[in-house]
């Protein structure tokens, strides 16, 4: 397949700084120890009917710009190398909030061992312990398993009817949108931080910000905290 799917040179040079934008989140990903080998992916929308994807088995830490998948917004792929079998778990979070432009999937270890807890509350796996969690990510619901890449894990996110940006992958990760690649990066440490806090404070009488608090800073940073 070739790497130009449009023909269009406007959308040629969005599709080009998408991939630049995602080699460079990709490092930004392997510094903060977010991801380990060939685990993670990452997209970002171009318009409204394309998505850059990291394909699949790819080292986020080393892409190459050339072999980024080009899809479009059904799931068809267009060019480049075959797109992460998560896909549909991608265009699923595109779906739950539209304005959002990029997302991030990756196997972070706190995130991966509070996901295999049970979580602490129906809308947050994650109690707010601190301002950040929930001004940088916001309520973080638990998405039950299912097979990794199924259209089944997707589904069961799209069943999830509070709003979220962030969400713990039962028994595998997390996963993060948000308007830019930066953004959903800032999201997805603050939520692996936000998961190490709840180990280290699990068993005792931790202190959280109350519903009052929680809902006022979310409101504030333009995140979501509904309980």
């Amino acid at each position: 397949m070739g790497t130009r799917p449009v023909g269009n040179a406007d959308v040629d040079a969005l599709i080009e700084q998408a991939s630049a934008d995602l080699v460079a989140t990709g490092a930004a990903i392997e510094a903060a120890g977010l991801c380990r080998g060939s685990s993670g992916n990452m997209s970002l929308r171009v318009g409204d009917d394309l998505v850059v994807m990291t394909p699949s088995g790819s080292l986020l830490g080393d892409l190459d710009p050339g072999a980024l998948s080009v899809v479009a917004f059904d799931g068809r792929h267009l060019a480049g190398e075959a797109p992460s079998k998560e896909l549909p778990l991608h265009l699923e979070m595109y779906r739950k909030n539209p304005r959002h432009r990029a997302v991030i999937h990756v196997h972070s270890p706190f995130a991966i061992a509070a996901s295999c807890l049970e979580p602490w509350s129906e809308f947050s796996a994650l109690p707010p312990l601190t301002p950040y969690f929930v001004m940088r990510a916001g309520q973080t619901p638990l998405v039950p398993y299912a097979h990794p890449g199924s259209n089944e894990l997707a589904g069961h996110l799209r069943q999830i009817s509070r709003p979220f940006s962030s969400a713990l992958l039962q028994n595998h990760g997390q996963i993060t949108s948000n308007a830019t690649l930066e953004s959903a990066l800032d999201s997805a440490i603050e939520v692996e931080e936000a998961a190490r806090a709840t180990l280290l404070t699990a068993g005792k009488r931790a202190r959280t910000l109350t519903p009052d608090e929680a809902c006022e800073l979310a409101e504030r940073n333009g995140t979501m905290w509904t309980p």
